[in-house]
């Protein structure tokens, strides 16, 4: 039997990858938008965040680049793997998450892919780029953590 990736039940995909890499200030909950092939692939756990990003594109909120592979039993009507998918949030909150992310260059970036009463939910941050020093001291308090909880 395959090994399944370490999420938590419920989680579809994780980006563990962006809390590594960015500073996360803010979170939101995003429905998505997605194909009849789409959901049974997420469904599957097949779908991947990584270098995913959110971005509003002519008044609506998208993720771009994130990658759900096609459904294998699919006919000719399948979904494309790496598409802009459509967020659903309201529109002040669209407004909202442009102004900050032309304004004070920060970043959306998809956090996890999860299920919440039967439909397919994502985790968008509001994040910061870190700096490698920011890295290297995440990961010193990560390890003095670690150790102390040893102890």
């Amino acid at each position: 039997m395959a090994e399944k990736k370490k999420t938590a039940p419920g989680d579809f995909a994780v980006n563990r990858r962006a809390y590594h890499d960015y500073a996360v200030l803010e979170k939101i909950e995003c429905g998505i938008e997605l194909r009849g092939t789409e959901v049974k692939v997420v469904r599957h756990g097949e779908a991947s965040l990584a270098g995913a990003y959110g971005a509003v594109l002519g008044g609506q909120l998208y993720v771009v680049a994130m990658n759900i592979p096609v459904y294998t039993f699919g006919n000719r009507f399948n979904h494309k793997p790496q598409g802009n998918r459509r967020l659903l949030v309201h529109r002040r909150q669209i407004e909202q998450l442009r102004l900050k992310t032309e304004a004070k260059g920060l970043t959306l970036i998809p956090l996890r892919l999860y299920l919440k009463n039967g439909r397919i939910k994502l985790e968008l941050g509001v994040c910061r780029g870190k700096a490698l020093h920011d890295k290297r001291d995440a990961l010193k308090q990560k390890a003095l953590k670690r150790d102390m909880e040893r102890m």
